[in-house]
């Protein structure tokens, strides 16, 4: 018998944000460089998704990349739809990653191997300036997110198999409270309502492990 499907653009939207953006002079890359380089004193908002039961198994180590585009018009982060038949996260928008293999020598190695394999960006492309603190989804990870600057031009190609589309979204609208939603709902098979931040763009529902990863980020380059 099949699981119940949950369908996060049908939760109650119980409230916005409706926190002041981060100023344009901070999402440019050489402020981007020196927060990553000199990071404030700050607390994140969100360490974990659901509650894991590491007695029944640990958590897997796992990494992703958040690519900040260098674009003219301003900086743009890059996101992948996931195919709808994966085991973890089918059908979300999620940032390129994965788990930990055992050849990667860090949490940045394993972040710029998945995006190679996940969708094509060369590390060449790619200046890492720094992480994120971990944060630990439902689904049993422990995610290190990995951030850095993207320097265009560059050629994509997706993995079929994983990646159902690649797309970019303005890094001024994700770090602007305006348009942090606040939901909450019943997830299947689940007894207790369960709060999440939504950020909604255009066609795409970003929401759960990837939207508080971004609220963490905002938080982070909100600190003074």
């Amino acid at each position: 018998m099949n699981s119940p499907v949950f369908d996060p653009m049908q939760a109650q939207i119980d409230a916005l944000a409706s926190e002041a953006p981060v100023p344009a002079s901070r999402l440019v890359p050489d402020w981007l460089r020196s927060r990553f380089r000199e990071p404030p004193s700050w607390s994140p908002e969100f360490s974990s998704d659901l509650a894991w039961d590491v007695s029944s198994r640990p958590l897997v180590p796992a990494a992703v990349l958040v690519p900040l585009v260098v674009r003219e018009e301003g900086l743009t982060l890059l996101l992948t739809l996931r195919t709808s038949h994966l085991h973890d996260h089918a059908g979300q928008i999620s940032f390129p990653g994965g788990r930990v293999d055992p050849e990667d020598s860090d949490a940045i190695a394993t972040a710029l191997r998945e995006t190679e394999e996940e969708i094509g960006l060369a590390r060449r492309h790619i200046e890492v300036i720094g992480t994120l603190p971990e944060y630990q989804t439902g689904t049993g990870f422990s995610v290190t997110p990995v951030a850095a600057l993207v320097h265009p031009p560059f050629d994509l190609a997706a993995d079929e198999f994983e990646v159902a589309e690649i797309f970019e979204v303005p890094l001024a609208y994700l770090m602007n409270g305006e348009n942090h939603e606040r939901r909450s709902a019943v997830f299947p098979n689940r007894t207790e309502r369960r709060s999440f931040y939504a950020m909604p763009f255009e066609q795409y529902f970003i929401w759960g492990a990837t939207a508080a990863m971004l609220r963490n980020l905002y938080h982070f380059l909100r600190a003074d």
